[in-house]
Protein backbone atom coordinates (compact mmCIF):
# COMPACT_ATOMS: atom_id res chain seq x y z
CA UNK A 1 0.00 0.00 0.00
CA UNK A 2 1.29 3.45 -0.93
CA UNK A 3 2.48 5.36 2.11
CA UNK A 4 0.64 8.54 1.34
CA UNK A 5 -2.66 9.84 2.61
CA UNK A 6 -4.01 11.28 -0.62
CA UNK A 7 -7.47 9.98 -1.53
CA UNK A 8 -7.62 7.54 1.39
CA UNK A 9 -10.61 6.81 3.65
CA UNK A 10 -9.66 6.98 7.34
CA UNK A 11 -11.57 6.06 10.49
CA UNK A 12 -10.40 7.74 13.70
CA UNK A 13 -11.71 6.79 17.14
CA UNK A 14 -11.75 9.56 19.72
CA UNK A 15 -11.44 11.91 16.77
CA UNK A 16 -13.21 15.07 17.94
CA UNK A 17 -10.80 16.41 20.54
CA UNK A 18 -7.18 16.42 21.64
CA UNK A 19 -4.75 14.20 19.77
CA UNK A 20 -7.49 12.57 17.71
CA UNK A 21 -8.71 15.89 16.34
CA UNK A 22 -5.18 17.02 15.52
CA UNK A 23 -4.49 13.77 13.66
CA UNK A 24 -7.74 14.35 11.78
CA UNK A 25 -6.68 17.85 10.75
CA UNK A 26 -3.20 16.70 9.75
CA UNK A 27 -4.67 13.92 7.59
CA UNK A 28 -7.09 16.33 5.91
CA UNK A 29 -4.24 18.70 5.10
CA UNK A 30 -2.53 15.77 3.38
CA UNK A 31 -5.50 15.13 1.12
CA UNK A 32 -7.45 12.23 2.57
CA UNK A 33 -10.66 11.57 0.71
CA UNK A 34 -12.77 11.22 3.86
CA UNK A 35 -12.30 11.05 7.61
CA UNK A 36 -14.91 9.20 9.67
CA UNK A 37 -14.81 10.39 13.27
CA UNK A 38 -16.05 8.13 16.05
CA UNK A 39 -16.74 9.51 19.51
CA UNK A 40 -19.34 9.57 22.27
CA UNK A 41 -20.53 13.20 22.23
CA UNK A 42 -23.07 13.52 19.43
CA UNK A 43 -23.50 17.30 19.66
CA UNK A 44 -19.78 18.08 19.73
CA UNK A 45 -19.09 15.52 17.03
CA UNK A 46 -21.60 17.06 14.63
CA UNK A 47 -20.22 20.52 15.32
CA UNK A 48 -16.63 19.43 14.73
CA UNK A 49 -17.56 17.68 11.48
CA UNK A 50 -19.30 20.84 10.23
CA UNK A 51 -16.25 22.96 11.09
CA UNK A 52 -13.91 20.55 9.32
CA UNK A 53 -16.12 20.42 6.24
CA UNK A 54 -16.19 24.21 6.09
CA UNK A 55 -12.40 24.34 6.26
CA UNK A 56 -11.37 21.35 4.16
CA UNK A 57 -14.30 20.75 1.79
CA UNK A 58 -17.84 19.38 1.79
CA UNK A 59 -18.26 15.80 2.97
CA UNK A 60 -14.61 15.43 3.93
CA UNK A 61 -15.54 14.66 7.54
CA UNK A 62 -18.32 12.42 8.83
CA UNK A 63 -19.21 11.92 12.49
CA UNK A 64 -20.73 8.73 13.90
CA UNK A 65 -21.66 8.52 17.56
CA UNK A 66 -19.94 5.45 18.96
CA UNK A 67 -18.99 3.75 22.20
CA UNK A 68 -15.98 1.71 21.15
CA UNK A 69 -16.56 -0.80 23.96
CA UNK A 70 -20.05 -1.77 22.78
CA UNK A 71 -20.70 -0.58 19.22
CA UNK A 72 -18.04 -2.32 17.13
CA UNK A 73 -20.32 -4.64 15.17
CA UNK A 74 -23.02 -2.08 14.35
CA UNK A 75 -20.70 0.80 13.54
CA UNK A 76 -18.15 -1.21 11.56
CA UNK A 77 -20.93 -2.71 9.42
CA UNK A 78 -22.31 0.76 8.75
CA UNK A 79 -18.85 2.01 7.74
CA UNK A 80 -17.99 -0.98 5.55
CA UNK A 81 -21.38 -0.87 3.80
CA UNK A 82 -21.28 2.86 3.09
CA UNK A 83 -17.62 3.83 2.80
CA UNK A 84 -15.70 0.71 1.78
CA UNK A 85 -12.93 0.23 1.19
CA UNK A 86 -11.50 1.74 4.36
CA UNK A 87 -7.78 2.35 4.01
CA UNK A 88 -6.81 3.55 7.49
CA UNK A 89 -7.92 2.96 11.07
CA UNK A 90 -6.54 5.16 13.83
CA UNK A 91 -7.27 3.68 17.25
CA UNK A 92 -6.94 6.84 19.32
CA UNK A 93 -9.78 6.76 21.87
CA UNK A 94 -8.54 6.34 25.42
CA UNK A 95 -9.22 7.03 29.07
CA UNK A 96 -7.09 7.75 32.12
CA UNK A 97 -8.79 6.26 35.16
CA UNK A 98 -6.50 4.69 37.74
CA UNK A 99 -9.47 4.20 40.06
CA UNK A 100 -11.32 2.02 37.53
CA UNK A 101 -8.95 -0.66 36.19
CA UNK A 102 -11.69 -2.54 34.35
CA UNK A 103 -12.76 0.52 32.36
CA UNK A 104 -9.17 1.51 31.67
CA UNK A 105 -8.34 -1.89 30.22
CA UNK A 106 -11.62 -2.20 28.31
CA UNK A 107 -11.23 1.14 26.54
CA UNK A 108 -7.47 1.39 26.10
CA UNK A 109 -6.62 -2.24 25.38
CA UNK A 110 -9.56 -4.59 24.78
CA UNK A 111 -11.55 -2.28 22.51
CA UNK A 112 -8.42 -1.28 20.60
CA UNK A 113 -7.58 -4.94 20.00
CA UNK A 114 -11.11 -5.74 18.85
CA UNK A 115 -11.31 -2.76 16.46
CA UNK A 116 -7.88 -3.58 15.07
CA UNK A 117 -8.80 -7.19 14.33
CA UNK A 118 -12.13 -6.23 12.74
CA UNK A 119 -10.54 -3.68 10.38
CA UNK A 120 -7.52 -5.92 9.77
CA UNK A 121 -9.87 -8.58 8.39
CA UNK A 122 -11.62 -5.95 6.22
CA UNK A 123 -8.32 -4.70 4.76
CA UNK A 124 -6.46 -8.01 4.28
CA UNK A 125 -5.40 -8.65 0.70
CA UNK A 126 -5.44 -12.39 1.30
CA UNK A 127 -9.12 -12.06 2.23
CA UNK A 128 -10.12 -9.87 -0.72
CA UNK A 129 -9.22 -6.47 0.73
CA UNK A 130 -6.90 -3.79 -0.62
CA UNK A 131 -4.40 -3.67 2.22
CA UNK A 132 -4.20 -0.71 4.55
CA UNK A 133 -2.74 0.81 7.68
CA UNK A 134 -3.81 0.57 11.33
CA UNK A 135 -2.25 3.20 13.57
CA UNK A 136 -2.58 2.61 17.31
CA UNK A 137 -2.05 5.39 19.82
CA UNK A 138 0.08 3.93 22.58
CA UNK A 139 2.15 6.17 24.88
CA UNK A 140 5.61 6.66 26.31
CA UNK A 141 3.95 4.78 29.19
CA UNK A 142 4.02 1.75 26.88
CA UNK A 143 7.69 1.22 27.64
CA UNK A 144 8.89 3.63 30.36
CA UNK A 145 8.57 3.07 34.10
CA UNK A 146 8.08 5.60 36.89
CA UNK A 147 6.17 5.27 40.19
CA UNK A 148 2.83 6.49 38.82
CA UNK A 149 -0.21 5.36 36.82
CA UNK A 150 0.29 1.60 37.02
CA UNK A 151 -3.15 0.78 35.59
CA UNK A 152 -2.94 3.18 32.66
CA UNK A 153 0.60 1.97 32.00
CA UNK A 154 -0.57 -1.65 31.93
CA UNK A 155 -3.18 -0.81 29.31
CA UNK A 156 -0.59 0.89 27.12
CA UNK A 157 1.95 -1.91 27.54
CA UNK A 158 -0.78 -4.16 26.13
CA UNK A 159 -1.25 -1.86 23.14
CA UNK A 160 2.44 -1.92 22.27
CA UNK A 161 2.83 -5.67 22.65
CA UNK A 162 -0.24 -6.35 20.54
CA UNK A 163 0.75 -3.86 17.84
CA UNK A 164 4.30 -5.08 17.47
CA UNK A 165 3.16 -8.70 17.31
CA UNK A 166 0.32 -8.31 14.79
CA UNK A 167 2.53 -6.00 12.76
CA UNK A 168 5.32 -8.54 12.28
CA UNK A 169 6.41 -9.38 8.73
CA UNK A 170 4.87 -12.84 9.22
CA UNK A 171 1.41 -11.22 9.19
CA UNK A 172 2.16 -8.31 6.88
CA UNK A 173 3.45 -10.58 4.10
CA UNK A 174 0.03 -12.24 3.94
CA UNK A 175 -2.26 -9.33 4.69
CA UNK A 176 -0.55 -6.20 3.28
CA UNK A 177 -1.91 -4.39 6.35
CA UNK A 178 0.59 -2.31 8.29
CA UNK A 179 0.01 -2.23 12.05
CA UNK A 180 2.06 0.50 13.71
CA UNK A 181 2.04 2.52 16.92
CA UNK A 182 2.77 6.04 18.01
CA UNK A 183 3.93 6.71 21.56
CA UNK A 184 3.18 10.34 22.43
CA UNK A 185 4.90 11.90 25.39
CA UNK A 186 3.17 14.22 27.84
CA UNK A 187 0.59 16.09 25.79
CA UNK A 188 -1.67 18.93 26.90
CA UNK A 189 -5.06 17.21 26.68
CA UNK A 190 -7.97 16.59 29.02
CA UNK A 191 -6.79 13.02 29.60
CA UNK A 192 -3.69 14.11 31.53
CA UNK A 193 -5.00 14.53 35.08
CA UNK A 194 -3.85 13.22 38.40
CA UNK A 195 -6.20 10.48 39.61
CA UNK A 196 -4.16 8.73 42.25
CA UNK A 197 -6.22 7.54 45.21
CA UNK A 198 -3.68 8.27 47.94
CA UNK A 199 -3.24 11.95 48.77
CA UNK A 200 0.55 11.78 49.06
CA UNK A 201 0.89 9.91 45.76
CA UNK A 202 -1.33 12.46 44.09
CA UNK A 203 0.77 15.32 45.42
CA UNK A 204 3.94 13.64 44.23
CA UNK A 205 2.41 13.01 40.79
CA UNK A 206 1.29 16.63 40.47
CA UNK A 207 4.82 17.76 41.29
CA UNK A 208 6.23 15.25 38.80
CA UNK A 209 4.01 16.62 36.01
CA UNK A 210 5.08 20.18 36.77
CA UNK A 211 8.81 19.66 37.11
CA UNK A 212 10.05 16.43 35.56
CA UNK A 213 8.40 16.02 32.15
CA UNK A 214 8.59 17.57 28.69
CA UNK A 215 5.22 18.85 27.48
CA UNK A 216 3.90 19.19 23.96
CA UNK A 217 0.69 20.36 22.31
CA UNK A 218 -1.65 17.95 20.48
CA UNK A 219 -0.92 19.48 17.07
CA UNK A 220 2.69 18.29 17.37
CA UNK A 221 1.39 14.74 17.67
CA UNK A 222 -0.89 15.24 14.68
CA UNK A 223 1.99 16.35 12.47
CA UNK A 224 4.22 13.55 13.71
CA UNK A 225 1.49 10.97 13.05
CA UNK A 226 1.64 11.94 9.37
CA UNK A 227 5.42 11.44 9.40
CA UNK A 228 5.00 8.02 10.95
CA UNK A 229 2.34 7.06 8.41
CA UNK A 230 4.65 8.02 5.58
CA UNK A 231 7.79 6.26 6.82
CA UNK A 232 6.94 3.43 9.20
CA UNK A 233 7.26 -0.28 8.52
CA UNK A 234 4.66 -2.60 9.98
CA UNK A 235 5.32 -3.69 13.53
CA UNK A 236 7.21 -0.56 14.52
CA UNK A 237 6.46 2.00 17.23
CA UNK A 238 7.53 5.62 17.32
CA UNK A 239 8.01 8.04 20.19
CA UNK A 240 6.68 11.58 19.74
CA UNK A 241 8.11 13.83 22.43
CA UNK A 242 8.62 17.57 22.60
CA UNK A 243 10.70 19.01 19.79
CA UNK A 244 12.63 15.79 19.15
CA UNK A 245 12.42 14.06 15.79
CA UNK A 246 10.26 10.94 15.73
CA UNK A 247 12.24 7.89 16.76
CA UNK A 248 11.65 4.14 16.80
CA UNK A 249 11.27 2.49 20.19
Amino acid sequence: MARDLNNKVAVITGGIQGIGLEITKAFLKKGVKKVILLDLNEKSGAEIANILNSEYGNNKAVFIQCDITTDLEVVSKLIFDKYKPVDILVNNAGVFCEDNPKKCMEVNATALIEWTLKFWEHMRKDKGGNGGTILNTASIYSYRIDPFCAVYRASKFAVLGFTKTLGLEYHYAKSSVRVIAICPGYTRTKIVTATAEQEQVQQDYDKFLKTDVVWQDPDAVGRAAVEVFECADSGTAWVIEGDRAIEKV
